[in-house]
């Protein structure tokens, strides 16, 4: 027999090492929960999921929330450059020669016990203002879409990071061994639509296993989740178990964790194919719950649909449930086009709120309402209170939250007379980022990643839990 050599022993300790992850893997996999790192979670959680309703394009926070009545006397007139300080611009309004102010168009009133401002255009969520908590102090740094949406979904203006769902997955794993810890659904107006793509919710730099799974609007919600024709599930599941031994080969030999990903991933799409299709059979909901959400919920494709799916999702212990609703870029027939989205949001997301609540759920689920920026007071277009657009503002918006330990009838953070510089209060995305973690039971410095020699997290270097906001 041949002396082991050094080369060797380390070759197969290693191989030993790489067994042993790969058996707690699929160990842990067997179980209710799956994947939580040592340690997790930092502190008492009040939230154990997250359902993030973002709406792409831009929601223009003085038509919804951020109501200044003073600026109907200002009509025509310029910004102020004390008010615009000098303000990066995009393209689309760098070249104007003045900066006229325009009202919004639309009727507000105060609403429920807590008195929160809320436009003509959201009926129903004005309803639920007692159960929100609005942050009208949130501000971004990116003023394009592409950059601003990726700052929301990754915690940088750059391609390559993680996702926050993927993040959440990474740390807390999942509920519920039968469906993807991370399930995002995407929806429509299909009018000033912004492209989204599917690095928004990948896993960038983590395992590939805690990427986001995208639901479809048509056919099998995921693809190849069906039994290729001629094969048996009992003729799968031998041809899974053995792609699983091949695979374990190949771990023992490369040590690639991908290797084990792919592994486990094969392994949840085989539980999927009976966990996907009972979660997407809405027969069994009765008219009560059509009725809430909109009779859009029994079609496809539509965001009330897609909230009455995140509600039963959140049943089923699913971590992070993103929405994605576009159709919200309004830089000309704001009034017209402001109209068509709310009256696709406003119903099922007021409906979610409160079908949480009823079912118990809400206290432990965290929703979160909000756009990667908001819109100017100076219009782009007609200057006419029927027809006038407004360009992208980092500067200051409005998102809500609800449930999840967050406090309900609730306003933060203040803005000027204008809605463009904030007064009280100010919120980042960081900020924004560390206080879902803090619900979570995640402290955000603690949850890190080493990658290329060194440790990374959501919020980099930057962000402060809004500590007035908890319950």
């Amino acid at each position: 027999m041949d002396p082991m050599t050094r080369r060797t022993f380390f070759s197969r300790s290693s191989m030993g090492l790489g067994t042993a992850a790969l058996a707690s893997l699929l160990q842990a996999d067997e179980g209710s929960g799956t994947g939580m790192l040592p340690g997790m979670p930092h502190h008492a959680p009040k939230a154990k999921r997250v359902i993030y309703l973002f709406m792409s394009g831009g929601p223009s926070q003085m038509e919804l929330f951020d109501h200044k009545p003073g600026i109907a006397k200002l009509r025509g007139s310029d910004l102020p450059d004390s008010i615009r300080q000098g303000q990066r611009l995009t393209g689309m309004t760098a070249t104007q020669a003045k900066f006229p102010v325009v009202e919004s168009m639309f009727p507000f009133a105060k609403h429920g016990q807590s008195g929160a401002w809320a436009s003509g255009l959201i009926p129903h969520t004005a309803k639920v203002v007692d159960k929100l908590c609005f942050i009208k102090s949130m501000h971004t740094e990116a003023i394009n879409h592409d950059p601003a949406v990726t700052f929301f979904q990754t915690g940088f203006q750059l391609a390559g990071r993680p996702s926050i769902g993927s993040w959440l997955s990474y740390g807390l794993g999942s509920e519920n061994k039968d469906l993807p810890a991370f399930v995002v659904m995407i929806s429509s107006t299909g009018k000033g639509d912004q492209p989204l793509y599917d690095r928004l919710w990948g896993s960038g730099f983590l395992p590939t296993r805690y990427q986001g799974v995208k639901f479809r609007s048509g056919g099998e919600p995921v693809l190849y989740l069906s039994n290729p024709e001629g094969m048996s599930p009992k003729s799968r599941r031998q041809y899974l178990d053995d792609l699983a031994k091949m695979n374990e080969m190949q771990l023992e030999e490369f040590h690639d964790p991908e290797i084990s990903t792919r592994i486990a991933q094969y392994e949840m799409a085989y539980r999927m194919q009976t966990s996907v299709p009972d979660l997407t059979d809405l027969s069994k909901e009765p008219d009560a719950t059509f009725k809430l959400y909109g009779e859009e919920a029994r079609k496809p494709n539509t965001f009330a649909r897609n909230c009455l799916l995140a509600r039963r999702l959140a049943e089923r212990g699913v971590r992070f449930i993103q929405l994605f609703h576009r159709g919200w870029d309004h830089h000309n027939n704001l009034p017209d086009g402001i109209k068509k989205v709310t009256a696709d949001v406003d119903q099922p997301a007021a409906a979610l709120v409160n079908d949480l609540a009823e079912r118990g759920l809400l206290e432990d689920t965290l929703v979160v309402w909000g756009g990667e920026f908001g819109r100017t007071v100076y219009c782009q277009g007609k200057l006419t209170p029927e027809d006038y657009g407004r360009d992208h503002h980092p500067r200051c918006f409005t998102v809500w939250m609800a449930g999840g330990g967050v406090k309900p009838g609730f306003t933060y953070g203040a803005t000027d007379d204008f809605s463009y510089n904030i007064t009280e209060n100010p919120v980042h995305v960081h900020d924004l980022h560390a206080t879902i973690l803090h619900t979570l039971g995640i402290d955000h410095l603690k949850l890190t990643y080493k990658f290329q020699g060194r440790w990374f997290r959501l919020t980099d270097v930057h962000g402060n839990v809004v500590k007035d906001v908890l319950a």
